[in-house]
Protein backbone atom coordinates (compact mmCIF):
# COMPACT_ATOMS: atom_id res chain seq x y z
CA UNK A 1 0.00 0.00 0.00
CA UNK A 2 1.52 3.31 -1.32
CA UNK A 3 2.48 6.08 1.64
CA UNK A 4 0.20 8.92 2.41
CA UNK A 5 0.33 12.17 1.19
CA UNK A 6 1.61 14.04 3.99
CA UNK A 7 -0.94 17.32 3.71
CA UNK A 8 0.42 20.52 2.34
CA UNK A 9 1.55 22.57 4.74
CA UNK A 10 0.49 26.43 4.29
CA UNK A 11 2.71 29.68 4.31
CA UNK A 12 3.05 31.57 7.55
CA UNK A 13 0.72 34.34 7.09
CA UNK A 14 2.96 37.85 6.61
CA UNK A 15 2.07 40.59 8.89
CA UNK A 16 1.14 43.99 7.51
CA UNK A 17 3.52 46.44 7.30
CA UNK A 18 2.98 48.58 9.87
CA UNK A 19 2.45 52.33 8.40
CA UNK A 20 5.02 54.63 9.75
CA UNK A 21 3.61 57.65 11.93
CA UNK A 22 3.75 61.51 10.20
CA UNK A 23 6.06 62.88 12.25
CA UNK A 24 6.52 67.05 11.56
CA UNK A 25 10.08 67.85 11.07
CA UNK A 26 11.35 70.34 13.43
CA UNK A 27 13.22 73.47 12.49
CA UNK A 28 16.24 74.64 13.64
CA UNK A 29 17.17 77.21 16.36
CA UNK A 30 16.67 80.94 15.13
CA UNK A 31 18.81 83.33 15.63
CA UNK A 32 17.32 85.61 18.95
CA UNK A 33 15.49 88.84 18.32
CA UNK A 34 16.12 91.62 20.80
CA UNK A 35 13.09 93.58 22.49
CA UNK A 36 12.44 97.24 22.29
CA UNK A 37 11.48 98.92 25.29
CA UNK A 38 7.92 99.56 24.22
CA UNK A 39 7.47 95.73 23.67
CA UNK A 40 8.94 95.09 26.95
CA UNK A 41 6.52 98.14 28.59
CA UNK A 42 3.80 96.61 27.17
CA UNK A 43 4.85 92.48 28.07
CA UNK A 44 5.56 93.89 31.79
CA UNK A 45 2.08 96.05 31.98
CA UNK A 46 -0.13 92.70 31.12
CA UNK A 47 -0.64 90.19 33.11
CA UNK A 48 -1.23 86.35 31.09
CA UNK A 49 -0.32 85.53 27.72
CA UNK A 50 -1.64 82.44 26.00
CA UNK A 51 1.00 80.17 25.10
CA UNK A 52 1.23 78.02 21.70
CA UNK A 53 2.49 74.69 21.19
CA UNK A 54 2.41 71.48 18.47
CA UNK A 55 2.85 67.87 18.84
CA UNK A 56 5.02 65.69 16.97
CA UNK A 57 2.12 65.35 14.26
CA UNK A 58 1.17 69.42 14.13
CA UNK A 59 -1.62 69.85 16.21
CA UNK A 60 -1.21 73.27 17.94
CA UNK A 61 -2.20 73.24 21.85
CA UNK A 62 -2.68 76.11 22.96
CA UNK A 63 -2.88 77.48 27.02
CA UNK A 64 -2.93 80.54 29.35
CA UNK A 65 0.11 81.23 31.30
CA UNK A 66 2.04 83.89 33.59
CA UNK A 67 4.78 84.92 33.03
CA UNK A 68 8.07 87.51 34.03
CA UNK A 69 10.38 88.94 31.55
CA UNK A 70 14.12 88.94 32.28
CA UNK A 71 16.49 90.32 30.23
CA UNK A 72 14.89 89.59 27.15
CA UNK A 73 13.55 86.35 28.43
CA UNK A 74 10.47 85.11 29.25
CA UNK A 75 10.01 82.33 32.18
CA UNK A 76 7.01 80.92 32.50
CA UNK A 77 6.38 78.33 35.60
CA UNK A 78 4.05 74.76 35.87
CA UNK A 79 2.88 76.11 39.10
CA UNK A 80 0.26 74.26 41.52
CA UNK A 81 -3.14 75.14 40.40
CA UNK A 82 -4.94 72.20 40.05
CA UNK A 83 -3.75 70.04 37.05
CA UNK A 84 -4.99 66.86 35.76
CA UNK A 85 -1.83 64.27 36.09
CA UNK A 86 2.01 64.63 36.64
CA UNK A 87 2.47 68.51 36.16
CA UNK A 88 6.02 67.12 34.09
CA UNK A 89 3.78 65.34 31.59
CA UNK A 90 1.72 68.02 30.80
CA UNK A 91 0.89 68.18 26.94
CA UNK A 92 2.54 71.97 26.58
CA UNK A 93 6.33 69.99 28.27
CA UNK A 94 5.42 67.04 26.01
CA UNK A 95 5.01 69.08 23.08
CA UNK A 96 8.39 71.45 23.91
CA UNK A 97 10.52 68.53 24.09
CA UNK A 98 9.68 67.05 20.83
CA UNK A 99 9.27 70.44 19.50
CA UNK A 100 10.55 73.31 20.89
CA UNK A 101 8.75 76.33 18.42
CA UNK A 102 6.25 78.54 20.33
CA UNK A 103 4.39 81.12 19.85
CA UNK A 104 3.31 83.58 23.01
CA UNK A 105 0.25 86.23 22.29
CA UNK A 106 -0.14 88.78 24.76
CA UNK A 107 -3.46 90.91 24.61
CA UNK A 108 -4.68 94.33 26.18
CA UNK A 109 -8.55 94.24 26.00
CA UNK A 110 -11.36 96.99 27.43
CA UNK A 111 -14.84 96.47 26.12
CA UNK A 112 -15.97 99.77 26.50
CA UNK A 113 -13.17 101.42 23.94
CA UNK A 114 -11.52 99.50 21.84
CA UNK A 115 -9.32 102.57 20.41
CA UNK A 116 -7.17 101.39 23.66
CA UNK A 117 -7.03 97.32 21.92
CA UNK A 118 -3.22 95.97 21.56
CA UNK A 119 -1.26 92.58 21.39
CA UNK A 120 2.03 91.22 20.83
CA UNK A 121 2.84 87.87 19.63
CA UNK A 122 6.16 86.48 20.60
CA UNK A 123 7.12 83.67 18.44
CA UNK A 124 10.40 81.63 20.06
CA UNK A 125 12.20 78.65 20.99
CA UNK A 126 11.54 77.09 24.21
CA UNK A 127 13.19 74.71 26.95
CA UNK A 128 13.11 73.56 30.41
CA UNK A 129 15.66 75.53 32.93
CA UNK A 130 17.71 73.21 34.25
CA UNK A 131 20.52 75.48 35.81
CA UNK A 132 20.07 76.65 39.61
CA UNK A 133 21.07 79.82 39.38
CA UNK A 134 18.98 80.84 36.41
CA UNK A 135 16.02 78.84 38.30
CA UNK A 136 16.74 80.81 41.16
CA UNK A 137 16.50 84.39 40.04
CA UNK A 138 13.10 83.81 37.99
CA UNK A 139 11.38 82.05 40.34
CA UNK A 140 12.23 85.40 42.34
CA UNK A 141 11.33 87.50 39.61
CA UNK A 142 7.92 85.47 38.78
CA UNK A 143 6.96 85.64 43.02
CA UNK A 144 7.98 89.17 42.88
CA UNK A 145 5.47 89.83 39.84
CA UNK A 146 2.51 87.18 41.35
CA UNK A 147 2.14 87.33 44.92
CA UNK A 148 0.12 83.56 44.75
CA UNK A 149 3.50 82.00 43.82
CA UNK A 150 4.67 83.03 47.41
CA UNK A 151 3.06 80.27 48.84
CA UNK A 152 3.61 77.39 46.52
CA UNK A 153 6.87 75.38 45.88
CA UNK A 154 7.65 76.08 42.35
CA UNK A 155 11.31 75.06 43.10
CA UNK A 156 9.87 71.40 42.93
CA UNK A 157 8.45 72.13 39.45
CA UNK A 158 9.32 72.43 35.75
CA UNK A 159 10.52 76.11 34.33
CA UNK A 160 10.26 77.10 30.40
CA UNK A 161 12.35 79.35 29.13
CA UNK A 162 11.42 81.39 26.05
CA UNK A 163 14.26 83.13 24.26
CA UNK A 164 12.06 85.22 21.53
CA UNK A 165 13.21 85.30 18.05
CA UNK A 166 10.36 87.25 16.28
CA UNK A 167 7.93 89.81 17.81
CA UNK A 168 5.06 91.02 15.71
CA UNK A 169 2.66 93.81 17.46
CA UNK A 170 -0.79 95.69 16.70
CA UNK A 171 -2.78 98.34 18.28
CA UNK A 172 -6.00 100.12 17.11
CA UNK A 173 -4.29 103.74 16.30
CA UNK A 174 -1.04 102.63 14.87
CA UNK A 175 -1.60 99.09 13.36
CA UNK A 176 1.31 96.68 12.59
CA UNK A 177 3.13 99.03 13.43
CA UNK A 178 2.73 99.67 16.54
CA UNK A 179 4.91 96.84 18.70
CA UNK A 180 6.81 95.55 15.80
CA UNK A 181 10.23 97.56 15.08
CA UNK A 182 10.83 97.32 11.45
CA UNK A 183 14.51 97.90 9.56
CA UNK A 184 14.72 100.65 7.80
CA UNK A 185 15.02 101.70 4.12
CA UNK A 186 15.74 104.68 2.21
CA UNK A 187 13.63 107.07 1.35
CA UNK A 188 13.27 108.02 -1.87
CA UNK A 189 13.58 111.83 -2.57
CA UNK A 190 14.05 112.72 0.84
CA UNK A 191 16.63 112.69 3.87
CA UNK A 192 16.88 110.37 6.16
CA UNK A 193 14.48 106.85 6.66
CA UNK A 194 11.39 105.58 6.94
CA UNK A 195 9.63 102.20 8.06
CA UNK A 196 7.81 100.24 5.92
CA UNK A 197 4.72 99.15 6.93
CA UNK A 198 3.56 96.18 6.81
CA UNK A 199 0.41 94.19 8.07
CA UNK A 200 0.66 91.52 11.10
CA UNK A 201 0.14 88.01 10.51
Amino acid sequence: MPDATPPSRQPDAVPAPRKPEVVAPVPPPTAPAPISPEQAAFLEAQRSGRLATVDPAGQPHAVPICYVLLDGILYTPIDEKPKTGDPRELRRIRNILANPKVCLVVDHYEDEDWSRLAWLQVRGDANLVEDAAERARALAALRARYRQYQSMALEELPLLRISPTRLIGWNWTKGAAALTPQPPCPASGRGGEQFPRHPAD
